[in-house]
Parts: C-alpha cells; sequence; structure tokens
C-alpha cells in the first residue's frame, strides 16, 4: 500500500521549506506531491526541489487537492497542510486503519500549536465532535484510498467547507475513522483573528452547516466575519 501525500500551498515560503523536510523525515515512503496555488514568493521553488511532484493550479484548496490527486501515485491519498506537524507513527496508523476493509479513510485528532489553555478547550470539544458527527475539517489530514476519492468525485469545487463535504462524502462509501493520535496545527490564524471569537464563529458555522443551512449563506458570513476582522 503505497501512500501520496497532497500538500495544497499558498504564498508558504517561510516554513515550507522546514515542513517539506518534516514529511519526509516523518513519512519516508511516502510520495509528496505539492500543489501552488499560483503563490506570489517561492513556493513552488521550494517544492520542485523537495517533493517528489510539484505543480502550479489555479488558487483555491479544492482545486490544488483535485489537481494533486490527479499526479498522485499512490494506493492512498493523505492531505496535509503545510502548517501542521504529524507524529512518526501517522503513516503506520493510517495503513492500520486501512486494513479494515470496511474503512474508506478518516483523519486524525487535532491538536492546536500552542500552550495557551484556551486551545486545550477547543481541541477536546473539536476532537469530540468529530467522534460524535463524522464531520470534520480539513486541518485534520484527510486520508482515503485512492477509489474511494475518484467515486466520490474528490473535493467539490466551491468557496468553503469543501473538507466537510467532502468527508461527508466519504461516509457514503463506507466507515470513516478518526485515529487516535494527534496532528499539530499552527495558532497563526486564530491568533491572527481573535482566538475566542474565531472559535465561536467556526463553531456557530458548523452548527448551520450540520442543520443543512446553504453553504452559499454560510460563505457569505465567512466572507463578512473575515473582512470585519481584518479591517478592524
Amino acid at each position: 500500500m503505497r501512500t501520496s501525500v497532497i500538500v495544497p500551498v499558498l504564498n508558504e515560503e517561510k516554513i515550507l521549506r522546514a515542513f517539506l523536510r518534516h514529511l519526509r523525515e516523518a513519512a519516508p515512503a511516502c510520495e509528496i506531491v505539492v500543489v501552488d496555488g499560483r503563490s506570489d514568493d517561492g513556493s513552488l521553488a521550494i517544492a520542485q526541489e523537495l517533493a517528489n511532484r510539484a505543480v502550479k493550479s489555479s488558487r483555491g484548496r479544492a482545486v490544488q487537492m483535485n489537481a494533486g490527486a490527479k499526479l498522485a501515485g499512490g494506493d492512498v491519498f493523505w492531505f496535509v497542510h503545510a502548517d501542521s506537524v504529524i507524529a512518526p507513527s501517522s503513516l503506520q496508523l493510517i495503513e492500520e486503519a486501512l486494513a479494515d476493509p470496511k474503512v474508506v479513510g478518516g483523519c486524525f485528532r487535532l491538536r492546536i500549536d500552542s500552550a495557551r489553555s484556551i486551545y486545550r478547550i477547543r481541541d477536546a470539544i473539536g476532537n469530540l465532535l468529530v467522534d460524535l458527527t463524522s464531520i470534520a475539517l480539513g486541518d485534520r489530514g484527510f486520508f482515503c484510498r485512492r477509489e474511494v476519492f475518484l467515486h466520490v468525485g474528490g473535493y467539490p469545487e466551491i468557496a468553503i467547507l469543501e473538507d466537510a463535504e467532502f468527508y461527508r462524502n466519504m461516509k457514503r462509501d463506507g466507515r470513516v475513522v478518526q485515529i487516535n493520535e494527534t496532528i499539530l496545527t499552527s495558532s497563526r490564524r486564530y491568533e491572527q483573528l481573535g482566538p475566542a471569537t474565531t472559535m465561536l464563529f467556526y463553531a456557530l458555522i458548523m452548527l448551520l452547516y450540520v442543520a443543512r443551512v446553504p453553504i452559499r449563506v454560510l460563505e457569505r458570513m465567512v466572507h463578512a466575519y473575515m473582512k470585519r476582522k481584518i479591517t478592524a
């Protein structure tokens, strides 16, 4: 079982070199595929140097991940963000999960990379909700079988919640699991926008999503929130 790690990037020059070296060390057997969304910095050049495959595509995380999947040669696709830190046991745990033919894919438990106690509350609530709802977001390091990815049509190319929609679509093909290992993700977005209000806002968005509020409505809410925070 060969795994391809697919990494969408946009203007990640400052962290990409260290991330790819970390990824190579933590998962040396994996094929690394980086898809650059037309960055304005040197991200693509770094990817061409350190990844197995590097390609430029249109911007948009869903578009980029679908482009990476088309290039990837693995039997398993593992989608990892460039501001993540993975555990050395992660690849083995994916293989163990997929040894069960009923499991089509899954994700990891999430931990925000900060010592602030507010993030431990966020981690605990978020991980519990994934267990209860089997709905997850992409910073958890989604993985799936190649045939499942193709069968569900990949990531829907929408502006937001493409990861939640993809995860929900995977569930229609079989069982999804949350692996009992953490993937670390950067706190940079929370710190930029304000951790407490951002957590509450995105909790509201997810509740509305679970309640089947149309994504176009949620998109307008997210854009309004981001605009207000950035211009404040």
